[in-house]
């Protein structure tokens, strides 16, 4: 079975972040964050989650 939104998990990771730190930039829970991510998520919440990504990057 494939994992649902690889990039971001990726990005994650790479970015050398946790998931509960994305979740607080987009303030939202942390396992409301981990919900979202099972499935697929539809490209414009994926372009808002790789912002908040690049955002806690710096």
């Amino acid at each position: 079975m494939e994992t649902a939104n690889k990039d971001i998990r990726e990005a994650i990771k790479n970015a050398g972040l946790k998931h509960w730190m994305v979740a607080k930039q987009l303030g939202i829970y942390d396992g409301t964050f981990c919900k979202w991510l099972r499935s697929e998520l539809p490209d414009e919440k994926k372009t808002v989650i790789f912002t908040a990504i690049e955002q806690l990057k710096h």
